[in-house]
């Protein structure tokens, strides 16, 4: 139960300073006002100081008002001026240490119950950007930035309804960050925004620091390669996902926001895919499923063709690689192997280095050592082009770089260690994971499998816009929509 207000002023603030621990950057300030005893209470960063003695001198040079003891005080603030009042006043410490902490200046009047919250924050934070991690040539530029408050308000500038709802509340233990929920109330159903709340509100963590944490909370026990959730940083994006009757979820400090239900066929999509023409995106489109393609199968289906049927090369092909692979001391299987993971490494190095030096680094390390192991015959030519066609494909579909990666390796195992047979058996075990999972109810691989209108309007192909306008996209009418909320 949390521990009410006294209404002795001196035991409240011996009791706040108790509670941070006479921390260094809090800020409680006596006061008289209006000749009541009064403490006023901040954290010094996240409040302004200029704003704060602005409303309070203003308040005590303007106010004729003579309150014959605190309570009296409290209503006049809090009913009867134009401070910058919060509609909830304090009554318990947990409210206390939750609104001083979101930046708040908190007023603690003697023999009163309650606290009046002025609204004076200043917290500093990076600027609205234009995101790094979605490259598109047309569309918006705004990116989410780290405050959740300035994030919700990026979407509610775009989406201009009144049904659009925005639920916040705290998550973890230690951090209780605030975790916003936003749906357009006239799509969603009820029942399956009642159900994402619930799971958010009885997460376990002790900490949360970005909208990932989440992830694993709302999806099934089963494994799968992939997720059932997605991501973006753009505020246009989100805002569309919320306009197909989806879920968008953000979390404070993190620029990323969270979409479910999310589909594989989103991973193919694109902003630019319809600011452009129809034909145009679909043959993109369809370079992207290409591209995801060539990037899990392509080194595993070159190791079992070397290694158990070279006579599919066409004979030009087959000499080459025969004449490469004598000159090499690895067998095929663990030379491709070694690649991948020197790949991994570089790319790695480059991520994590600063970036002046980290582009730099990854450039001369992929030619020189490229370079320099195919001259000293430790590696071939044809491998270090698969692995690096492979590494250049998967950059095509970001979002899908994870279980890309790790499905390559298992191909190439697959393909090295049994040859066809292995290809095909991981093969079928990757559509069934596919198509095995379902995102909230709803088929993951929804409209493809099982194949809806969708498929051919928004889904491998787009069609011309006067055909979308007519029938929009709704999550609710795919196979399972309507008990979404069930899983």
């Amino acid at each position: 139960m949390p521990k009410p207000l006294s209404c002795s002023l001196k035991a409240n603030v011996a009791r706040l300073k108790e509670m941070f621990g006479n921390s260094a950057d809090l800020y409680a300030k006596p006061v008289e006002v209006r000749g009541i005893p009064c403490c006023l209470c901040m954290f010094e960063g996240l409040s302004t100081l200029e704003r704060l003695w602005v409303v309070m001198l203003s308040m005590l040079n303007e106010s004729r008002f003579e309150p014959a003891d605190g309570q009296e005080l409290f209503d006049y603030i809090q009913n009867r001026t134009d401070l910058p009042v919060e509609n909830t006043p304090v009554e318990d410490f947990d409210a206390l240490r939750t609104q001083l902490t979101a930046g708040t200046t908190v007023m603690l009047i003697d023999n009163c119950c309650k606290a009046v919250v002025l609204s004076t924050q200043n917290m500093q934070f990076r600027s609205v950007q234009e995101p790094s991690g979605e490259g598109d040539i047309r569309g918006s530029r705004e990116g989410f930035c780290d405050l959740v408050r300035i994030n919700v308000s990026l979407v509610r500038r775009l989406v201009r309804t009144e049904t659009l709802t925005t639920r916040i509340f705290p998550v973890g233990r230690r951090t209780a960050t605030e975790v916003a929920v936003l749906y357009d109330r006239a799509l969603a159903k009820p029942d399956f925004v009642n159900a994402i709340v619930e799971k958010l509100q009885a997460v376990d963590l002790p900490v949360l620091f970005d909208s990932g944490y989440l992830a694993p909370f709302l999806q099934r026990g089963s494994f799968s390669f992939f997720q059932e959730v997605g991501y973006t940083e753009r505020p246009v994006t989100a805002a569309a996902k919320i306009c197909e009757g989806k879920i968008v979820v953000l979390v404070n400090a993190s620029p990323f926001a969270m979409i479910v239900p999310y589909f594989f066929n989103e991973n193919f999509q694109s902003l630019d895919d319809y600011a452009g023409k129809a034909y145009f995106a679909s043959a993109v489109r369809l370079l992207k499923y290409t591209a995801f393609l060539l990037s899990v199968l392509l080194p595993g289906l070159f190791v079992s063709i070397a290694e158990y049927t070279p006579e599919l090369f066409p004979p030009q092909l087959l000499y080459k690689v025969a004449a490469a692979e004598t000159a090499t001391p690895l067998p095929l299987f663990m030379e491709m192997m070694l690649v991948i993971v020197l790949l991994e490494i570089i790319r790695e190095a480059g991520l994590r280095l600063p970036k002046p030096i980290g582009h730099s680094v990854s450039l001369v390390a992929a030619l020189i050592v490229g370079d320099a192991a195919t001259k000293a015959g430790i590696m071939s030519t044809p491998v270090l082009i698969v692995a690096a066609l492979t590494t250049i494909s998967i950059f095509v579909i970001p979002s899908l770089y994870e279980p890309a990666t790790v499905l390559r390796v298992l191909f190439v195992l697959a393909g090295g260690l049994f040859g066809p047979f292995g290809m095909v058996t991981m093969f079928f075990l990757m559509l069934v994971s596919i198509c095995g999972m379902h995102s909230f109810g709803v088929p993951y691989t929804s409209p493809l499998v099982p194949f809806g209108r969708g498929a051919m309007r928004d889904a491998l192909v787009r069609m011309p816009w006067h055909r979308l306008a007519d029938h929009p996209f709704d999550v609710n009418d795919l196979p399972g929509g309507e008990q979404q909320y069930e899983s």
